[in-house]
């Protein structure tokens, strides 16, 4: 059996007989992650070989926290973090997270607060047992991240059991031998807008983009998902590869109308996708075209994101393992990479993508392990679609801007 399917009971009992079990109170899933509770914190950051080879041998992402009991209190633990972490990191704002074990530091200067070579962090832990989590503060106070970051914060308890149901749901026993895959398109295939894909196999059914097309007026403006007889609450997974509207506006409708499973992202796409949704029910509201979901709905969608960094593998299946690469789209845009089945088969969605550097962002990932199908994006890929190089574009927009002031 490939390790990427493995049952829950399995994964436990591999981890039974590769760690002390003696420093282990309780073992869970989250997502695609698993999660390991010690009454012992500083023998695992002393010996992180034992967590790395293990993380290794399962081919999945190991979390370490402390069990309920070996936590510092909250008041205690402010002030040995206070302590411990230099004044010049210019702390912001120091929050206790119960349902995660984990404490969340703002500060101006994480390197700061990180240490040489992590030494801060471990010792934050080791002394308080809070798992430190890491928040630049933003040098332009923003109220969408703020609301963002309070309202995950005051949803994490019921953040907590839907990443635990997710996780027994992607290690669950498979029904079905993975032995074809199929690719529907519900939006965005031939046309500009609402870019929709259904990615099935007999076990599995995974939504990649779920947009909107902001110019059409008609039943054309969103995803056709009665195209197929697959119901919304049957959905594993939904894959949002950037935040723009054409590839995420719809998301909220599936909330609204029975999904009740996950959302894979990068952070940033997650944070912009809920400013571009929320402005875009205002712009609806202005222009009396009304979208079928309201804030409500993003709000409830925000607590079944789960983000992923680029090049980090996860599970999101029993038969689908996940990784999102660099895009050079917008901040946060990923190009999709799927592993179907026991090496059965390799997919790479684009998304929207740029094949070059620019001033902000990195050029593209091209590079990936396997792949069998490409699906990729042509809004100028025609014959006669042609680009101005960067330099003649930039002294076009200078002209025009000195012309127009």
């Amino acid at each position: 059996m490939e390790v990427s399917s493995l049952e829950f009971r399995e994964i436990k009992r591999i981890i039974e007989k590769n760690i002390p079990m003696e420093k282990i109170d309780k073992i869970d899933l989250e997502g695609p992650k698993v999660v390991l509770y010690t009454n012992d914190i500083e023998f695992f950051i002393d010996n992180d070989n034992e967590i790395r080879n293990l993380a290794t041998l399962l081919k999945k992402r190991i979390i370490l926290r402390s069990s309920a009991d070996k936590l510092m209190d909250v008041e205690s633990a402010r002030k040995i973090i206070l302590g411990i972490v230099p004044e010049e990191a210019n702390i912001s704002g120091i929050e206790f997270d119960p349902n995660f074990k984990e404490v969340y530091i703002e500060a101006e200067k994480l390197g700061l607060v990180i240490g040489k070579h992590g030494q801060t962090l471990d010792e934050i832990a080791k002394k308080t047992g809070w798992i430190p989590k890491l928040l630049r503060k933003p040098p332009i106070e923003s109220e969408t991240i703020r609301g963002i970051r309070k309202s995950l914060f005051e949803s994490s308890d019921k953040r907590l059991r839907i990443l635990q149901r997710v996780g027994k749901r992607i290690y669950r026993k498979p029904t079905s031998t993975c032995d074809w895959v199929r690719i529907t398109p519900l939006g965005g295939a031939r046309e500009v807008g609402r870019s929709c894909f259904l990615l099935q196999t007999p076990e599995s059914n995974v939504l990649i983009d779920c947009g909107i097309n902001t110019a059409a007026t008609n039943n054309n403006r969103f995803p056709d998902l009665r195209a197929t007889k697959l119901e919304i609450e049957n959905l594993d997974a939904i894959i949002i590869s950037h935040a723009h509207l054409d590839h995420c506006g719809f998301l909220p409708y599936l909330y609204k109308y029975g999904y009740k499973g996950p959302i894979y992202c990068t952070e940033p796409t997650r944070d912009l996708m809920l400013l571009l949704q929320l402005d875009a029910i205002e712009v609806s509201e202005r222009e009396d075209k009304e979208l079928p979901f309201s804030s409500n709905e993003i709000k409830k969608m925000l607590k079944y994101v789960i983000t992923l960094d680029y090049n980090e593998v996860a599970d999101i299946t029993p038969d689908m393992r996940l990784t999102l690469y660099n895009a050079g789209h917008i901040l946060g845009s990923a190009i999709v990479h799927l592993h179907v089945g026991d090496g059965l088969h390799n997919i790479v969605y684009t998304g929207d993508m740029k094949f070059g550097d620019t001033r902000l962002l990195e050029a593209a990932n091209y590079e990936f392990p396997r792949v069998e199908t490409l699906i990729i994006e042509s809004t100028y890929g025609g014959r006669y679609d042609t680009q101005p190089n960067r330099r003649d574009a930039e002294k076009e927009l200078i002209n025009t801007i000195k012309e127009t002031v």
